[in-house]
């Protein structure tokens, strides 16, 4: 058996340290973009206050909106039955949903009856408002689902777009409790 030369073993460490390094660039880069992406979806949602939404649930409840983020914060959660991306976001938000005060608006999903029934079918126990024409969505300027803004006495106090992480809307609910 022949003996490994010493190349071969300074060889390895040096590729690993490189891939770590590019990988490192390369998360540093997808925060970048993405971070660029939200802030520009964002400029036209509201920043501060929000718009004055009291609305009837989907079950028939009276949601007031600006009232509830008094209490506590409220995260609102705008999203579709047709959006690919809002079926990987809406569990969290369902998960979320047990710890924290959701209101969620279905954006042009059809009538109450069909988002209930898909609601009910993903097993999904958030409060929804539906906003079967998207007048709510234009209202809030909002140019894409899902759109996740977390409000604190009436006041916006984070919005994000597209897809989110669990840890990250956690984190986003404790710093505006």
């Amino acid at each position: 058996m022949a003996p490994s030369s010493s190349t071969d073993s300074k060889a390895k460490p040096s590729r690993v340290v490189r891939f770590l390094k590019e990988a490192g660039l390369m998360l540093l880069l997808l925060i970048a973009v993405t971070t660029g992406l939200d802030l520009w979806r964002s400029q036209s949602m509201p920043q501060g206050s929000v718009p004055i939404l009291v609305a009837q649930s989907t079950k028939g409840e009276e949601i007031d909106l600006i009232a509830r983020s008094h209490e506590k914060p409220v995260m609102v959660y705008f999203w579709g039955t047709w959006c690919s991306v809002c079926r990987f976001v809406s569990p969290t938000i369902n998960w979320l949903d047990g710890d924290y005060d959701v209101v969620s608006i279905a954006v042009n999903s059809g009538d109450s009856r069909r988002v209930n029934g898909y609601l009910d079918h993903h097993g999904y126990g958030f409060t929804t408002i539906n906003d079967s024409h998207g007048v709510l969505m234009k209202q809030w300027g909002i140019s894409a689902v899902p759109s996740i803004f977390i409000i604190k006495d009436g006041q916006v106090s984070s919005v994000t777009t597209g897809f989110s992480t669990p840890p990250g809307l956690w984190l986003r609910m404790q710093l505006a409790s």
